[in-house]
C-alpha cells in the first residue's frame, strides 16, 4: 500500500515531515517514506494499492493504555461466575467499536475471564478483528480490596501474590495489574485507603521481573505510591489524591502515569451508563483533588499516557472516551506536543514497543488515522479522523479511492 499527498505528523519532534509519502509492504510494516512522485513511479506498474490523502494530516494509530473490555456497568451487576463466551461477546463490542475510532493498540489492565488474552488468540487465528491487545489477564487484589467482586484473581501475602502473578503470566499476560488503594467504585470506599503490604507488592514485582516485564498499580493516593515506587512498580494509574514529594518521587523514579481524568469529568456519560449514585458521587467529591494532581505531576514532568478506565471507544460527550480524556489532559496543562504524544509515542514506550508503535518511521508498523486539520494545532482536531489504517489494511475510510 503506498499512501501519497500526506502531511505526515512527527509526534516525537512536534513539526510536520518533509516526506508526504509512506509505503506499507505485505507484513503491514513501513519500509519506506519519501515524495510522493517519487514513491508513485512505479505504484501503477505494481499495481500497487494506492490512496491519495489530498493533503489530510497522517498521524499514528491511537494507543489507550488503561483498558476494561469486559467491565459491566453499574459495577454491582459483574458476575463473577459469568460463562466466558458473554464476557467474549461484550468485550469483542468494545473492542469493535474502539478499532472503529481510530485506537489501533490498547492495553487491558484487568479483564474477567482473561478474555483480553482470548481475543488476542482470536486475533492471531484470523478469527476477530480488533485493536492490538496487550493485556494483563485478571488483575490481582487482596480478597477484601478494590477488586473484590470483580473476577480478579486473589492473593494474600508473598507467596500468594506471586503464585497468582506467575499464573497470569502463563496464561499469556505481558504485564500485571495490582490494587494498592481502594477506589471510588463503592459506597465507603476511599483512594486514600492502602492495600497491600510490602510483601505482596514484592510478589507482583518479582514474578514480573523474571518474565521480563513491570507491575502497573492502580493507586489512589501518595503514601502507597511512594510505597510502591520503592519497591519497583513501573506503571501508576488513576492518582488521585497526590502531593509534590509523590509527583517529583514519580518523575526521578521516571515511571509513567496515566491519570484517567474522565473518570471523575464523566457525569453525564455515568448516569447515561445506570451507574449507582454511591459511585458517581465518590468520582465527584474528589474531582478537585484529582485534578489538582494531575497538574502537579504535569509540571513535575512525570510521563503522561493516555488510559481511560472505561472502554476508550465508548462515547463520552459525543468523542470516543479516549480522545475525552486526551482533551482533559490538554486543559489540565499538558502541552499539545506532550498530549499528543500521552496516546502514541509515549504509550508505545509504556508497553515496551517504542521500536514497532507510536511513531510513523521506517520499520514501525502501519497504523495510521488520517485528519482534515492538523492535531499540533489543536488537539481537538483529532475530532475529525476519515482514515484509520492498521497493520497496512484499511479498517476505515472517508477518503475517495
Amino acid at each position: 500500500m503506498l499512501l501519497v499527498n500526506s502531511r505526515i505528523v512527527d509526534v516525537a519532534s512536534g513539526e510536520i515531515s518533509n516526506f508526504d509519502a509512506v509505503r506499507i509492504d505485505k507484513s503491514g510494516r513501513i519500509i519506506d517514506l519519501g515524495n510522493s512522485t517519487t514513491l508513485n513511479r512505479n505504484a501503477y506498474e505494481n499495481r500497487e494499492e494506492t490512496v491519495d490523502l489530498e493533503g489530510r494530516y497522517l498521524f499514528p494509530g491511537l494507543i489507550s493504555c488503561h483498558t476494561h473490555l469486559s467491565v459491566v456497568f453499574p459495577f454491582s451487576l459483574t458476575d463473577p461466575n459469568e460463562d466466558p463466551a458473554i464476557t467474549a461477546f461484550r468485550a469483542a463490542e468494545r473492542a469493535h467499536d474502539a478499532l472503529h475510532s481510530g485506537i489501533t493498540t490498547i492495553r487491558c489492565v484487568h479483564e474477567q475471564n482473561q478474555v483480553d488474552l482470548a481475543l488476542r488468540r482470536a486475533a492471531q487465528a484470523g478469527w476477530f478483528a480488533g485493536p492490538r491487545i496487550y493485556g494483563a489477564g485478571r488483575a490481582l487484589s487482596t480478597p477484601e480490596g478494590h477488586g473484590k467482586g470483580s473476577a480478579c484473581s486473589y492473593a494474600q501475602d508473598f507467596d500468594g501474590f506471586y503464585k497468582a502473578a506467575i499464573g497470569e503470566l502463563e496464561a499469556g499476560a505481558d504485564h500485571l495489574k495490582i490494587f494498592i488503594t481502594g477506589g471510588l467504585a463503592r459506597a465507603g470506599e476511599s483512594p486514600e485507603n492502602p492495600e497491600m503490604t510490602d510483601d505482596e507488592i514484592l510478589g507482583a514485582v518479582k514474578a514480573a521481573e523474571e518474565h521480563n516485564t513491570y507491575v502497573v498499580a492502580h493507586a489512589g493516593e501518595s503514601a502507597a505510591i511512594q510505597q510502591a515506587l520503592r519497591l519497583g512498580v513501573r506503571s501508576f494509574e488513576h492518582g488521585y489524591v497526590m502531593d509534590q514529594e509523590t509527583v517529583n518521587a514519580m518523575a526521578a523514579k521516571d515511571v509513567y502515569y496515566s491519570p484517567t481524568l474522565c473518570v471523575t469529568r464523566s457525569e453525564s456519560w455515568m448516569r447515561e451508563k445506570g451507574f449507582e449514585e454511591s459511585s458517581i458521587q465518590n468520582c465527584l467529591a474528589v474531582s478537585d483533588r484529582h485534578l489538582a494532581s494531575v497538574k502537579l505531576a504535569i509540571k513535575a514532568g512525570v510521563k503522561m499516557t493516555n488510559g481511560t478506565d472505561y472502554p476508550p471507544g465508548d462515547l463520552v460527550e459525543g468523542v470516543p472516551a479516549a480522545l475525552h480524556e486526551l482533551f482533559l489532559m490538554h486543559e489540565a496543562g499538558l502541552s499539545t506536543v506532550k498530549s499528543l504524544q500521552s496516546i502514541t509515542s509515549t504509550a508505545a514506550a509504556l508497553i515496551k514497543q517504542e521500536t514497532n508503535l507510536g511513531q510513523i518511521k521506517k520499520g514501525f508498523l502501519g497504523d495510521f488515522i488520517a485528519l482534515r486539520n492538523n492535531p499540533l494545532d489543536d488537539p481537538q482536531n483529532l475530532r475529525g479522523i476519515e482514515l484509520i489504517i492498521q497493520n497496512g489494511q484499511i479498517i476505515e475510510s472517508k477518503v475517495k479511492s
